[in-house]
């Protein structure tokens, strides 16, 4: 490639000269005039915009301290709520009610609360009338909220609290006038939990609470949590509050002399925007001795009454002091940029004519014929330059777009593999639909044909057991030498009803459910171990139980043993040459509370493959069963699943299966 001018550079007239100024004008000319107005956007602009990101951290601030203080809250309750449902409560009230004090005692001394009370049912329906969270409890939901305690209200729970909780006023400048001297209210998280005996009935009211009046460790740990260490720039201080009304009643802001302004009170405007009005401060505000980015919002109590605030704010000064060095800064560099700029701006303006000249030389060189031709390197690496090398380029990737156009053609290609495998994909899916079609529509049918088979089948099992009944009517005391004959027509029917039964069950299984009755695991396995018994014997398999599990189960104690019994003769099929058959029996909890039981058959046969394992409880999937049917399992699984529970296996080829059947204690109602 060509990398010499194509012409000359033509001699400089005073008509480019004069160009030439008029650019210098262009470049000097717009420095002159924007660089003022981007000073004035900036000063203007600027502190409004650097306002309303302070404004947006402080609110991000709030919604992080009111998510602690409600996750507090939360814990609290739940704390309260686990200790009214603990057996240790229940198991201390059915002793006596008054041996469960040091229960209590351990508790609160563990949780750091500052009260927590049993109350019978008489005394809670009495304070119900005082608390709606314990009105809550009576009703039989536990409640937490956050109350306002008078100073006779904490001297009945605890003199120690009512002294804790007595603040003497500060005078604070711009706060609101009225003539009170002190603060003896408490701001209390209150919760309340309903306790119960083993049969449901209500015997009484748990009551615990945090008094947060001079609470130090939980307003530190708000601002803590809000603002940590090295969080705030430019050396600013974040602080947190609660207050009772308008009072500081916890909080990490200082006095002049350094100690805490417990005490001290809001401005008039806040108390009025966010206790008068119940909206959220988001602005500047001088608290105590110093102007905050501040937020305040409404602490509510259980009757929606606005109670108190919870306030969050970092130093102001710190960040206005960096915007008045940062401004000062801004202009210092926009006077140096406007110097260096007129200097280089002088020097680099004759520059610029000499890349458009070049390409104006090689575009009238094209023109003419010589497809060869090229801006070639140019002295300058701005944007002429750069336009020069895209220029150049470009009239390179023309000379390779037919190499171009073949490599599209194959990723085309490659697009259109892509698509067929795809398309293959779902015309295999589509047959794997149509199968499920056909196996439904062939269930369906089945189910049609049993119910009229079991239709048919009534019909003369009814005029049997009918005649049967006329003829020992008619005959008497003739009848007694055929007596276990007619005995043996009686149990023949009976099974005969029997197996009419279990094909109405298969038909229609949501109509047959059954009696259901609490079944001991241990006395069913034992019960199903004897009626295989003799296919233990015969295949040469022992037997190992572990019943680790004293729940019982309400379900259908003959369904259960089918899918019982089903399970263990595979397993005994599984093992032609002899094994080991294990049976157990295991508690099932979740989140530590009991849910139900598992029961687990084991086998150490030859396991089950991967594609086998995913069909088992499909309907007819034999497994190459010569004599199976293909629906034992599948009928388990229908049976477990009405109980709410179902049939996990887990098995891998040469190390033999398991299936856990989950059952829960009681089942799911639909």
């Amino acid at each position: 490639m060509s990398t010499e001018p194509v012409a000359e550079l033509p001699t400089q007239s005073p008509g480019r000269r004069s160009i030439r100024t008029r650019l210098l004008l262009l470049a000097l000319l717009p420095l002159g005039v924007v660089l003022p107005l981007v000073l004035a956007v900036l000063a203007i602009g600027g502190g409004d915009y650097l306002d309303r990101l302070l404004i947006t951290k402080v609110h991000a601030d709030l919604a992080v301290a009111r998510g602690y203080y409600e996750r507090v809250a939360d814990g609290l309750g739940r704390t309260v709520e686990a200790l009214a449902t603990s057996e240790r409560l229940a198991s201390g009230l059915r002793r006596a009610p008054g041996s469960v004090e040091p229960l209590l005692a351990e508790v609160r001394l563990a949780q750091q609360l500052d009260f927590l009370d049993y109350l019978d049912l008489p005394a809670g329906r009495q304070a119900a009338a005082e608390w709606p969270v314990i009105a809550a409890a009576v009703a039989g939901s536990p409640a937490t909220a956050t109350e306002l305690f008078s100073a006779q209200q904490l001297r009945a729970r605890d003199p120690l609290l009512a002294e804790r909780a007595l603040i003497p006023l500060l005078p604070t400048a711009n706060a609101r006038a009225d003539g009170r001297q002190s603060e003896d209210r408490g701001l209390v998280m209150h919760s309340a939990a309903p306790v119960r005996d083993s049969q449901g009935r209500l015997l009484g009211i748990l009551v615990g609470g945090r008094l947060l009046n001079r609470n130090l460790a939980f307003i530190d740990h708000i601002n803590q949590i809000v603002y940590p260490e090295g969080s705030l720039p430019f050396g600013s201080a974040g602080t947190a509050t609660l207050f009772v009304d308008d009072v500081r009643i916890a909080t990490n802001v200082r006095l002049f002399a350094g100690e805490r302004a417990i005490g001290t009170r809001v401005s008039a405007a806040v108390y009025e925007a966010v206790l008068g009005q119940g909206r959220t401060w988001l602005d500047r505000a001088f608290v105590v001795s110093d102007w905050y980015v501040s937020a305040y919002e409404p602490l509510i109590d259980s009757r929606q009454r606005r109670i108190g605030m919870l306030y969050v704010g970092y130093l102001e000064e710190p960040f206005a002091a960096a915007r008045r060095q940062a401004f000062a800064l801004v202009v210092g560099l926009f006077m140096l940029a406007m110097a260096v700029a007129g200097v280089f701006a002088v020097f680099w303006a004759r520059r610029v004519f000499r890349p458009i000249e070049r390409m104006h030389a090689t575009m009238t060189a094209i023109e003419q014929g010589d497809a060869a031709a090229r801006v070639g390197s140019v002295p300058s690496q701005d944007e002429l330059g750069i336009v020069a090398t895209h220029f150049d380029h470009m009239l390179d990737r023309l000379q390779s777009q037919a190499s171009s156009l073949k490599r599209w053609g194959q990723a085309l290609d490659a697009k259109v593999a892509e698509r067929t495998a795809a398309l293959e994909q779902a015309v295999a899916d589509l047959k794997a639909a149509q199968s499920q079609l056909v196996m439904t529509e062939k269930l369906a049918a089945i189910g049609q044909l049993t119910a009229g088979v079991a239709h048919e089948i009534n019909n003369p099992v009814a005029v049997i057991q009918g005649n049967l009944d006329v003829l020992r009517d008619l005959l008497g005391p003739a009848a007694e030498p055929v007596a276990p004959e007619i005995r043996l027509i009686h149990e023949q029917v009976h099974r005969i009803r029997l197996i009419v039964a279990k094909l109405l069950q298969f038909a229609r299984p949501q109509d047959y459910v059954g009696y259901l009755e609490p079944v001991a695991p241990a006395a069913l396995i034992h019960d199903s171990l004897v009626l295989v018994g003799h296919l233990l014997k015969r295949g040469n398999v022992a037997v190992e139980q572990s019943v680790d599990s004293a729940r019982h189960v309400l379900c259908n104690r003959n369904e259960l043993q089918q899918v019982l019994i089903n399970l263990m003769v595979n397993a005994i099929q599984a093992m032609p040459d002899g094994g080991v058959l294990t049976l157990a029996v295991e508690d099932w909890d979740e989140a530590d509370m009991p849910v139900g039981l598992r029961l687990v058959v084991s086998d150490s046969g030859q396991g089950i493959s991967e594609a086998d394992r995913q069909r088992l409880f499909q309907p007819f999937f034999t497994a190459n069963k010569p004599d199976g049917t293909g629906l034992g399992l599948w009928v388990s699984q229908s049976l477990i699943e009405r109980y709410g529970g179902w049939i996990s296996v887990d098995s891998l080829p040469g190390r033999g299966t398991r299936f856990v059947v989950w059952l829960r204690c009681e089942p799911l109602t639909p």
